[in-house]
């Protein structure tokens, strides 16, 4: 059962389509695996619409449908929810569709004491990733210079006093400063958007930072 969901801020955002394509591709995860997130944002879908219907109409130039289509063309297309049943497996059908495949198919980067990445291709200057933690294992303390948000997708881990399962979301900003642990049977698989580098405590993990991307 899903307990931290996503703040409205994000799904308002999302609904709007004004969130960078890593953001758009943990809100779309989320709300596959989140009842609540996606009764809101449905909400959040409704009002849009509803302000469309009620705004004039406007005349457009003879070339908008042949730019619009030129733009659909340079871009990946949407990340979109999806209503049918999910998949079996540990990716939720939007980020199976977006990777091609499930957590298998992944081609992970060590990172030492069994610590995995995957970074993901995504457009503009947020970055989206895949993190397999072994559990047990702690991230290095570190705060944000802007926004993070991590969605768990197997096992979970342990922020202070709060945990984060599968289906969870954590949204952390430069108020945050926190050492997040893999806890319980399973190793945790996480899809992490971010839209700055982090900032470590400790000098061993800011000096290997350029060469690990985080």
């Amino acid at each position: 059962m899903v307990k931290h969901h996503l703040p409205d801020e994000f799904l308002m955002a999302y609904s709007a389509g004004s969130l960078p394509e890593a953001f758009d591709l943990v809100v779309a995860s989320h709300v596959s695996l989140s009842d609540d997130s996606r009764a809101r944002l449905e909400a959040y879908d409704a009002v849009g619409g509803a302000l469309l219907d009620a705004t004039d109409a406007v005349e457009v130039g003879d070339d908008s449908l042949a730019a619009t289509l030129a733009l659909i063309d340079a871009s990946r297309g949407p990340i979109v929810r999806r209503k049918k049943a999910e998949p079996a497996g540990v990716f939720p059908r939007p980020l199976r569709d977006y990777v091609g495949g499930d957590a298998d198919t992944v081609r992970w980067r060590n990172l030492g004491r069994g610590v995995r990445q995957a970074i993901l291709k995504t457009s503009g200057t947020a970055t989206a990733r895949l993190l397999y933690i072994p559990t047990g294992m702690a991230m290095p303390d570190h705060g944000h210079g802007g926004t993070e948000m991590t969605l768990v997708l197997q096992g979970a881990f342990q922020d202070d006093d709060e945990r984060f399962g599968r289906g969870d979301i954590e949204v952390a900003n430069e108020e945050v400063q926190h050492t997040p642990v893999a806890t319980g049977p399973e190793d945790c698989i996480c899809l992490v958007a971010a839209d700055s580098r982090l900032r470590f405590a400790s000098i061993l993990p800011r000096l290997a930072q350029p060469f690990l991307r985080i």
